[in-house]
């Protein structure tokens, strides 16, 4: 089911802070880095394509955590109404030429043709009939099956997502963890369950917006979805036998940016993440020729990582994790 005033919601909460915060379109553009024309449509109605767009936004007008756990939710709505929507109909052409006059027949061709064309009507009639049943009884099972999903049921939001603390969430939980993923099963739509969403929405081919609408409740109750990596123990073995020449260190950095966790994946305000045991940002993964896929498959992630390190042999692409490292 779709909100069609999510869209309209989203912006009023956006125009809200705004003028709260007392900022002009131009102060805000200044403070935010986005530009004015930009602003100005999110706050007339436009849903920017990535969340991280809008939690900037809001940051800099001052929002409380309660605000921005329900400017998320008012997003996921929007996001969800903007990409299901349907395409245009195609115009119907117009102009063709009249079909030219039909020729002159006898009594007995009309006659056999009248015949054959009851006996097709007949016929054409009962397969419309079975097709009419068979539609029905699929759709009649598709209802009952999905009836008999928690997430498709009245009970649950159209999108359940960050802030959120129910049995839609448990049920989010459990069927995660049924696909091989490391969480909690607690009820509790936090930075935990936002991680793994996303990283299952990699792997499930949804678009990884940490939000769980139709396609990710459809991917989560009937994809084949395996969500199972290494071990802690693992990945230090692996990141030293990589790292030969500062093996220490480098097991101290992914510990501090990941906690050896391969589908650790932190979203960052401007709209970009980090991805993966040595959280490898959007741009350096665009420039290692890599995609999310890969940055969270714990191999290719310690390789691209030590591909790094290698251009000036020391960890400065991880600044945040210095105090981590092992100095005399």
């Amino acid at each position: 089911m779709i909100d069609n005033g999510a869209p309209d919601r989203f912006s009023a909460c956006l125009r809200a802070l705004r003028e709260r915060a007392g900022l002009s379109y131009k102060d805000l553009s200044t403070k935010t880095g986005i530009s004015r024309s930009s602003l100005h449509r999110y706050c007339s109605g436009a849903v920017p394509q990535d969340y991280g767009v809008a939690h900037r936004i809001a940051t800099v007008c001052g929002a409380s955590p309660a605000e921005l756990r329900e400017l998320h939710q008012l997003w996921a709505l929007a996001d969800t109404e903007r990409t299901t929507a349907a395409p245009p109909e195609a115009p119907v052409e117009t102009g063709e030429s009249p079909p030219p006059a039909p020729r002159r027949r006898s009594r007995t061709t009309v006659t056999t043709v009248t015949a054959v064309a009851a006996v097709a009507a007949v016929a054409l009639l009962a397969l419309v009939g079975w097709a009419v049943s068979a539609v029905s009884s699929s759709g009649t099972r598709k209802q009952e099956q999905q009836d008999s999903r928690l997430l498709f049921s009245k009970a649950c939001e159209p999108v359940v997502s960050m802030g959120q603390h129910d049995t839609c969430v448990t049920e989010v939980q459990r069927l995660l963890r049924r696909r091989g993923a490391v969480i909690d099963v607690d009820g509790d739509f936090g930075p935990q369950t936002l991680r793994r969403v996303t990283a299952f929405q990699v792997f499930a081919g949804v678009s990884p917006n940490g939000v769980v609408g139709d396609a990710t409740k459809e991917a989560l109750y009937d994809s084949k979805v395996r969500m199972t990596t290494w071990s802690p123990d693992r990945v230090r073995k692996r990141i030293r036998q990589v790292f030969t020449a500062d093996p220490d260190d480098a097991v101290a950095i992914a510990d501090c940016q990941s906690f050896l966790d391969p589908l650790h994946i932190l979203p960052n305000t401007n709209g970009s993440r980090n991805w993966g045991l040595f959280q490898i940002s959007d741009a350096r993964l665009h420039d290692l020729g890599g995609t999310p896929t890969k940055a969270l498959d714990p191999e290719w992630n310690i390789e691209a990582a030590e591909r790094l390190w290698s251009v000036h042999h020391d960890f400065h692409d991880w600044p945040y994790c210095e105090k981590a490292l092992r100095r005399p």
